[in-house]
C-alpha cells in the first residue's frame, strides 16, 4: 500500500510536466522531437529533488557545486563516467539557464567559480563530449545528446516557457487547475 502513494504524486507530478513541456515544445515551439522532449520531462523531475542537481562528487566526496567543479572532475573520469558527468554538466546548465536565468548572475558574482563560465557554451560542449563517449542501453543516445548540444538554446527557451506557464498556473483559481487537484 506505501509503494501506491509513494509512486503516485511522481506519477502525477511526470504526467504534469509531461503535459506543460509537451504543450510548449510541440504547441508552441513547434518542437516534435519526443525523444527530446521527453528527455526535459525526465531533466525537471530528476531536478524537482534539489539534491540531484549536485550528483557530481569531487575527490572529498563533497558535492560539486560549480560548473568549473564539475568539469574538473569530468576531466579526471574516463569512459561512461566521464560521459555521465558531462551529461551532468549539460543538464544543469540546461536547467538553470531555462528555469532560472536571472539566477546565473548571481552564480556569475565575482564570489563564485563560475564567474567567467558562459553556461549556454559550457552546457553545449558537455552534450557534445557526452554524445561522443558510448554509453550503453540504458543511458542516453548518443544522437539524443548531439541534438541537446545543437538545440541548446532553443531548449533553453523552452524552459523559460515551461516556467513562464507554471507562473502562470500559479494565479489561476483552484477549479481551473485541475492537472494537480
Amino acid at each position: 500500500m506505501t509503494e501506491k502513494r509513494d509512486s503516485a504524486p511522481s506519477t502525477l507530478l511526470q504526467r504534469f510536466f509531461s503535459g506543460v513541456s509537451e504543450s510548449i515544445f510541440h504547441g508552441q515551439l513547434g518542437v516534435v522531437d519526443v525523444q527530446l522532449v521527453d528527455y526535459i520531462n525526465s531533466l525537471l523531475i530528476r531536478f524537482v529533488r534539489t539534491d540531484m542537481l549536485h550528483t557530481v562528487r569531487r575527490a572529498t566526496g563533497r558535492p560539486a557545486t560549480e560548473v568549473v567543479e564539475m568539469l574538473i572532475e569530468a576531466d579526471k573520469r574516463i569512459g561512461v563516467a566521464r560521459r555521465e558527468v558531462h551529461r551532468h554538466v549539460g543538464d544543469f546548465t540546461l536547467f538553470w539557464s531555462g528555469m532560472y536565468p536571472e539566477s546565473l548572475r548571481q552564480m556569475k558574482s565575482r564570489d563564485h567559480a563560475d564567474h567567467f563560465v558562459d553556461y549556454c557554451q559550457q552546457g553545449k560542449r558537455a552534450y557534445a563530449i557526452a554524445s561522443s563517449i558510448e554509453g550503453g542501453d540504458d543511458r542516453p543516445p548518443c544522437d539524443l545528446l548531439r541534438r541537446l548540444s545543437e538545440q541548446f538554446e532553443m531548449c533553453a527557451y523552452g524552459l523559460r516557457e515551461v516556467r513562464r506557464e507554471l507562473e502562470n498556473r500559479d494565479g489561476d483559481p483552484p477549479h481551473q487547475n485541475t492537472l494537480l487537484f
